[in-house]
């Protein structure tokens, strides 16, 4: 039998991952999803070699990437969101200001254990929860980033 210590020695089976603007936290969130890249492949097909068309790699695409978590009584995320959009962005003669974001994994004992750096990261999308009287769960945000691409580092 094969065991796994995971990263750093801790096995990642619950974790909180923070997000982080050009170095300034932005807040803890329960929920990452879009951390993945692929390749595209370009064909090209050899005069003469009839059992099988090279596949080369080709140019690299990113998803955005989509964070969660319950509302907290920071301002930090709306107020990163508004840089692209609003009264914010017309300020900046609707110039858009592109940070470098890391979204890094954080153990139940608080030590930071892999964090994935983006480059030329923006806001794409904020929503916020569904307001109802009957509804009983948690009130929740949404953040959607555009990027272009990231590095992973362990620590």
């Amino acid at each position: 039998m094969t065991t796994t210590t995971g990263i750093g020695g801790h096995f990642v089976s619950r974790s909180n991952f923070l997000f982080e603007v050009d170095g300034e936290s932005i807040g803890l969130f329960g929920e990452v999803s879009g951390l993945e890249v692929n390749v595209d492949s370009v064909t090209y097909a050899e005069g003469g070699e009839n059992g099988y068309v090279h596949k080369l790699p080709g140019r690299l695409t990113w998803p955005n990437i989509v964070l969660r978590r319950g509302i907290t009584n920071s301002d930090a995320l709306f107020a990163w969101v508004n840089k692209t959009a609003g009264p914010k962005f017309e300020s900046n003669h609707d110039k858009l200001e592109r940070a470098t974001a890391a979204i890094t994994l954080i153990a139940d004992d608080g030590k930071r254990l892999r964090s994935w750096e983006m480059q030329g990261a923006f806001a794409v999308r904020w929503s916020g929860p569904t307001l109802s009287a009957g509804n009983d769960g948690a009130a929740t945000e949404e953040l959607e980033i555009a990027h272009h691409g990231f590095t992973s580092k362990t620590f």
